[in-house]
């Protein structure tokens, strides 16, 4: 929409022309199809919560939490797994696959 109204001569800041989209409900084309990469399995059972979703440790090396996410390249999907230390707030190890 932005690039339309330049091209007919109508100058509006990019930003004010998205406001007004998202304002009126409308939203550009998305090329590519949108990937789900994570399939959950409703009849697993899930492990248990140890650290009792309390993030603050006492002590170093006490609780240590992970997560990972996957990044996209042009080379395809690339997933980051993270530990870290509660009490430091510090990585302490990572992997990239």
């Amino acid at each position: 929409m932005w690039r339309q109204l330049q091209r007919e001569g109508e100058t509006a800041a990019r930003c004010t022309v998205a406001r007004l989209m998202r304002g009126m409900g409308l939203q550009g084309a998305v090329r590519g199809k949108r990937m789900k990469t994570t399939f959950a399995d409703k009849s697993a059972d899930y492990p248990l919560d140890k650290g009792r979703r309390q993030f603050q440790a006492p002590r170093p090396n006490a609780l240590w939490v992970s997560d990972f996410t996957y990044v996209a390249t042009w080379a395809g999907f690339v997933y980051v797994a993270f530990v870290i230390d509660a009490f430091a707030r510090r990585i302490v190890v990572w992997r990239v696959s």
